[in-house]
């Protein structure tokens, strides 16, 4: 019978000691032997460090009695040697507060591998066996190792620290949402928006309803977005408490195991509104001041080359030509921007003709064609007509942009093709160069504000940016779509597509 219960112990894959009521160690199992075998190898390899005989333990009839004072048991010696310096004191303390309460007791304390010279965490519980009439005639020690326990738990608590850190940021709100409700913020967001914690624990703080309506279509696609790619960024506005409104970018997540929830970043944006607002205002007022002494130089001149043509000096058409096409790209600069700062104060006109874009089309073909004669535009047509409502002039400069750009990436490709195709719903223009492309991952910002998709190495074509930008402005304002397929060093095709008027439905005249 003592057989078979040494051999269960022996079986067990925690550290089993069994300890006299005198302190000294009657019997350790299998896996303590194999462990202080490994520790007393390390022992061996350690100079300076003193040889101990680490012999197996003896089963339990023939151990000798020893004196309470554990201290002098080898195996005590073996471990008390392991032991982690800053464990030492506090273990051998609570250990023989334990002996004398005779009480069960666990601690856990670190102690080194066998097989290296770090150390790990173990979970130590020690119970008394006692006899019918009480009296504790062995102690129970068993010894866990949770080390990997103990690294989960300390990640936690360095992520959990973390998240604290950042729930309380001064400079990021932070709030989780579950569907339309929020339903925690962090204080900063709570300060940034004017709501109170009641608020949020009532239930009064709701997102759709903090949106201005303008922003709704646009946050409501963020969040599809947010559903579908668990990540999404986008600048909005709040309405505050007070009704004022808040200008923020906000960055959601939404996590695996919590797929109805998402957690939103958001940073106060007002001081680069701010910024962004003066900037289009100056931008405004230096072109609405240039356009008058752009437009008297640019009379005077042609009247200064009438002049010298009578004359007849040699090379005055040459250099006529020449200031003529320094000033017409001055005059676009001046209106380009001019067009910036009304489209972002919202104020740009549009007039409402019919439009015949067939015909348009070949007009700044024809234009571009007499400009840059190096470059070849072959346009093809659609069969059936492509009229559609909107300003002509605006329109046609869609493609005078489109085709500069075309000409402007493409300089030792001649060849521009221009395809225009009709569908019962749709117009689709398409041009095409051979240029030296957009690499695919700049393609999704070319028709930001100032945004230009070119490499440090090809700084040398000019520009500021903002063409591709009005250009996308005027063809969302008439309804339609601008999207680009390209491929570094194989060229680029711009696509614009009009929805056509339903058939029967009468156009404005003009």
């Amino acid at each position: 019978m003592e057989e078979e219960r040494y051999a269960l112990i022996d079986a067990l894959p925690q550290f089993v000691w069994v300890i006299r009521p005198d302190g000294s160690i009657a019997y350790t199992n299998q896996r303590w032997r194999d462990y202080r075998r490994l520790l007393s190898q390390h022992a061996e390899g350690q100079a300076g460090v003193q040889h101990l005989c680490f012999d197996g333990c003896l089963p339990i009839q023939d151990w000798q009695p020893m004196l309470p004072h554990t201290d002098s048991c080898p195996e005590k010696e073996i471990w008390l040697q392991n032991l982690h310096p800053e464990d030492k004191e506090r273990v051998l303390a609570f250990e023989r507060q334990a002996f004398a309460a005779g009480e069960p007791y666990t601690f856990e304390y670190r102690l080194r591998d066998g097989r290296m010279r770090a150390y790990r965490w173990f979970l130590s519980r020690r119970v008394p066996l006692r006899n019918d009439a009480g009296q504790i005639v062995q102690w129970l020690d068993t010894c866990t190792d949770i080390d990997e326990q103990k690294q989960t738990e300390e990640a936690l608590r360095q992520s959990q620290e973390r998240v604290s850190a950042l729930m309380n940021s001064s400079i990021i709100g932070i709030n989780i949402i579950e569907g339309e409700q929020i339903v925690d913020a962090n204080d900063t967001f709570l300060r940034m928006t004017g709501y109170t914690r009641e608020d949020l624990c009532e239930g009064r703080m709701n997102w759709l309803y903090m949106t201005p309506p303008e922003y709704l279509a646009q946050a409501q696609q963020a969040h599809q977005e947010l559903a579908a790619r668990q990540a999404m960024t986008y600048e909005k506005e709040y309405v505050c408490k007070d009704g004022s409104r808040l200008p923020v970018l906000v960055c959601g997540v939404v996590l695996k195991h919590h797929p109805f929830q998402g957690i939103a970043f958001v940073l106060d944006n007002s001081a680069r509104k701010e910024l962004e607002q003066r900037k289009d205002a100056f931008l405004g007022m230096v072109s609405h001041e240039l356009k008058t002494p752009l437009a008297s130089l640019k009379l005077q001149t042609q009247l200064l080359c009438k002049k010298l043509e009578k004359r007849d000096l040699p090379n005055t058409e040459v250099v006529c030509a020449r200031m003529e096409t320094q000033l017409n790209a001055l005059t676009r600069l001046v209106d380009e921007l001019l067009d910036l700062s009304r489209i972002q104060a919202g104020t740009l006109e549009y007039a409402q003709d019919t439009v015949d874009l067939g015909e348009m089309l070949e007009e700044v073909v024809n234009m571009i064609q007499d400009m840059h004669t190096n470059h070849t535009i072959a346009i093809h047509h659609a069969s059936s007509p492509a009229v559609i409502v909107g300003d002509r002039d605006r329109l046609a400069r869609v493609f005078l942009n489109v085709l500069s750009n075309a000409i402007k990436y493409a300089p030792d490709d001649p060849l521009i093709d221009v395809a225009l195709t009709t569908s019962l719903e749709a117009v689709t223009i398409s041009v095409r160069d051979q240029g030296i492309g957009i690499p695919r991952e700049l393609q999704g910002r070319i028709f930001e504000r100032f945004y230009r998709a070119v490499t440090p190495q090809q700084r040398a074509f000019p520009g500021l940016g903002m063409g591709l930008y009005i250009v996308a402005e005027i063809v969302r304002h008439h309804g339609g779509t601008i999207r680009v397929e390209s491929e570094r060093g194989k060229g680029s095709t711009f696509h614009v597509t009009f929805p056509l008027p339903p058939r029967g439905k009468r156009l404005p005249e003009g």
